[in-house]
């Protein structure tokens, strides 16, 4: 299997709503995203599912050699291998790279942040650099289109934190800062028991109403020019907002279980965006 075919499978059987709006990139564009998102997903994989903190940490290690060694040119992974050619053409800096393994490592030892801004701190680390990679590779010709793609990531790391709070807490991590929770009157066992109170259901829209102001903000920061170029991210915006609309119909439910879009939903939601953007 090429290095390409193997981040396509790795990509496709994540079915996240990222998939679909690579669908309409250029194939050379679609395949460094690609290769971008098997590596996210690769090292995210790393710490969601090895159940040992120190062997994580030895795989994340691992990972952050691999990089130098791809940014040397001599990368090992397919992921690597494949993500390498497109380093310099599209201008990704292994900073970012390492950034992103450096929020992977976060969730190894973080569990809990006291306030928003900590919280944001991982976001740009997990999701606003992923952000700005991605905008370079779907093209930019104005530096203010960094700037909304750091507000796009953060917008949708809130949407997952929303989303997946139950299932987090399950497995012992908690994002909602925890001066929020102290002000709304939430406690962290009413997250673990799945336990519905109106404290929470207030909780949760205060932060529904911040990542639709994060959402807004990304847009306004979109300069005219960048928008056809940027339409991948258009494209995701509207099938994960469409989601955040989803959570709040469904009274935020979300201690036991999973809200989420259907596929057809998903591609009808990306034909839309690409064709209104």
């Amino acid at each position: 299997m090429s290095p390409d075919a193997y981040c396509q499978k790795r990509t496709a059987q994540s079915g996240s709503s990222f998939y679909y709006s690579f669908l309409f990139l250029p194939s050379e564009r679609r395949r460094a995203i690609t290769a971008l998102y098997a590596f996210c997903r690769e090292v995210d994989d790393v710490v969601d599912e090895c159940t040992d903190p120190g062997i994580a940490r030895i795989q994340l290690q691992w990972w952050r050699n691999e990089i130098d060694q791809m940014l040397q040119g001599a990368p090992n992974h397919p992921v690597t291998r494949a993500l390498q050619p497109h380093l310099t053409i599209y201008g990704l800096e292994g900073a970012h790279l390492h950034a992103l393994i450096d929020g992977m490592a976060m969730d190894l030892n973080t569990v809990r942040y006291p306030d928003y801004e900590s919280l944001r701190n991982y976001c740009w680390h997990v999701a606003s650099v992923v952000g700005i990679l991605s905008a370079r590779i779907f093209g930019i010709t104005q530096l203010e289109t960094l700037q909304y793609a750091e507000q796009l990531g953060l917008a949708f790391q809130l949407t997952n934190i929303i989303r997946d709070v139950g299932q987090d807490a399950q497995m012992g991590r908690i994002y909602l800062p925890r001066d929020e929770l102290a002000r709304f009157g939430v406690i962290e066992e009413d997250l673990r028991n799945a336990h519905y109170t109106p404290q929470f259901l207030e909780l949760m829209r205060f932060q529904a109403e911040r990542a639709e102001t994060a959402y807004d903000s990304a847009f306004a920061l979109l300069p005219i020019a960048d928008r056809r170029p940027q339409k991948p991210g258009l494209i995701m915006a509207a099938i994960y907002r469409r989601l955040l609309e989803e959570i709040r119909r469904n009274d935020f439910c979300v201690l036991d279980r999973r809200i989420s879009l259907s596929t057809p939903r998903k591609i009808w939601l990306a034909w839309k965006a690409y064709v209104n953007n």
